[in-house]
């Protein structure tokens, strides 16, 4: 039992992934969860028929039958095939799963490789293109979905710096408030320009020690509008949501709430509001109610003249109503796996990760959680009716069962180790020492769901790259051809 103890220390104490690899390894082959790999037999998914379809592939493969491999493909590339992707297959061992599920993943990507690499005269490129066009569109994407964090924003960059370490990172990426800045900056700067970023070896004009700040109520300091537009103009580049894409080819969507009751929320993106200004959206979806002000947004007319983009509308904090917006994704991106970095203080100490261990507690605070949601539902209208006299009561009511009713896990949840965080720094800047801390923690909290993130989406990063080397472009993914006088969709995004 102390060399178990010794292994979790080590994992817990762990600087890399190379480091807490090792440590989960050395956990796994003590706790006799390596046997458990081993085993096929399980209830927990449909271990059969992935052992099925990893035969008919490799006997094709290894008979080199190009047609007959392309044939067993063909009978059905899914996204979870027989519930491989489910929480509960990684919640046995520190490391990985089920090795039928990780020879299975490794199987499919590696002849998805040699199939785009056959010659045309067996298989034609026009066969190709519809096998992996159909392919991708069964197989699904995933995307990184940044939550509100405040302060905590950094934990955020912690998150990324591993998924691109490990060549993980989803090209769709969504971010609301403090996560809308984090993604945003991954948007509009190459891989090698991010390593200040993780480095926490960033600052802006006037150091943040030096800012002119206001206390509140007897507070630390607290960040005030014109620091954080310093901040913003200092880290992101003054462009539109296309010509953000064609910087990096990362999709980045930003939420933003309305200030007015009866308007819609939007999902900033290159698809739904190209020609929107990345900082200004960035602005309105960190505008706190009650803290910052609200915020109109700006775009680009065919000229490349700035005016206001629906100048009778304001915009507010994005996580208000759609912290984790993963039903717009999926319609506009066909996305169906979702990756949650969740770190909004207001919310983070009532979730349970779904991704950890049941037991009696765990159900029964879920059981409570689902009743409690139910409850605000019912009582939405009478509380919407009982305060429509008082608009600033009434205004409140509504925000706050806008934040009870949302989803705030995915399918896969990367949540800070410790979930209570002093309320007076949620809005205070933070110093080089702080941002470190809180991208250390980010790294730490992503490394045990790193492989549950392979065995997920390496299958369909794999069909995009080979979708990109063969036309240039990925299916299902909007490509913006230029930046100037795009057609906005202003419908609901």
């Amino acid at each position: 039992m102390s060399s178990l103890k010794n292994a979790q220390q080590m994992m817990d104490d762990a600087t890399s992934y190379q480091e807490w690899q090792e440590a989960a390894c050395d956990h796994d082959a003590l706790s006799g969860a390596d046997e458990w790999k081993k085993r096929e037999h399980s209830d927990r998914y449909d271990y059969a028929t992935i052992r099925e379809r990893l035969r008919e592939i490799r006997k094709a493969r290894r008979a080199g039958d190009d047609r007959a491999l392309l044939f067993a493909l063909n009978e059905g590339i899914h996204g979870n095939l027989g519930g491989m992707g489910k929480a509960s297959l990684y919640t046995r061992s520190k490391f990985g799963t089920k090795r039928l599920i990780t020879d299975y993943v490794e199987e499919v990507t590696e002849a998805l490789d040699h199939i785009a690499k056959v010659r045309s005269n067996v298989i034609t490129k026009a066969e190709k293109k519809d096998f992996f066009h159909r392919a991708s569109h069964c197989f699904g994407r995933s995307a990184l979905m940044l939550s509100g964090a405040g302060a905590l924003g950094p934990f955020h960059i912690g998150v990324i710096k591993t998924l691109l370490e490990e060549d993980l990172l989803p090209r769709v990426i969504s971010g609301s408030s403090a996560g809308a800045l984090i993604a945003a900056i991954v948007g509009t700067h190459s891989d090698e320009e991010l390593k200040p970023f993780f480095d926490a070896d960033v600052g802006i004009e006037a150091p943040i020690e030096q800012m002119g700040l206001t206390s509140v109520l007897g507070w630390r300091d607290r960040i005030q509008t014109e620091d954080l537009r310093e901040m913003v103009e200092a880290w992101i580049p003054d462009v539109t949501f296309a010509e953000a894409f064609q910087m990096t080819g990362r999709h980045i969507n930003i939420s933003v709430a309305p200030f007015r009751k009866m308007q819609a929320s939007r999902l900033l993106n290159a698809i739904t509001s190209p020609n929107v200004l990345l900082r200004d959206a960035i602005m309105a979806s960190c505008a706190v109610p009650g803290v910052f002000p609200p915020v109109m947004l700006m775009a680009r007319d065919a000229d490349g003249e700035k005016q206001p983009y629906l100048s009778d509308m304001r915009w507010i904090d994005g996580s208000v109503t759609d912290d984790l917006p993963a039903k717009r994704l999926g319609r506009l991106y066909g996305v169906n796996h979702f990756i949650a970095s969740q770190t909004n203080p207001i919310i983070l100490w009532t979730i349970r990760n779904p991704n950890g261990d049941g037991g009696l507690f765990a159900n029964l605070w879920d059981m409570g959680s689902r009743a409690s949601k139910e409850w605000f539902r019912a009582t939405r209208n009478f509380a919407d009716r009982a305060t429509r006299a008082f608009p600033n009561a009434n205004s409140a009511v509504n925000m706050f069962h806008s934040v009870a009713l949302q989803e705030y896990t995915a399918d896969i949840n990367i949540i800070p180790r410790y979930r209570f965080w002093d309320p007076r720094k949620l809005l205070a800047p933070l110093d080089q020492e702080e941002m470190r801390y809180l991208i250390d923690e980010g790294e730490a909290a992503a490394w045990p769901q790193v492989e549950m993130i392979r065995n997920c989406s390496i299958i369909s990063h794999t069909l995009d790259a080979i979708l990109e080397d063969i036309e240039g472009d990925v299916v299902g993914l909007y490509r913006p051809n230029s930046t100037r006088a795009m057609p906005q969709i202003v419908a609901n995004g």
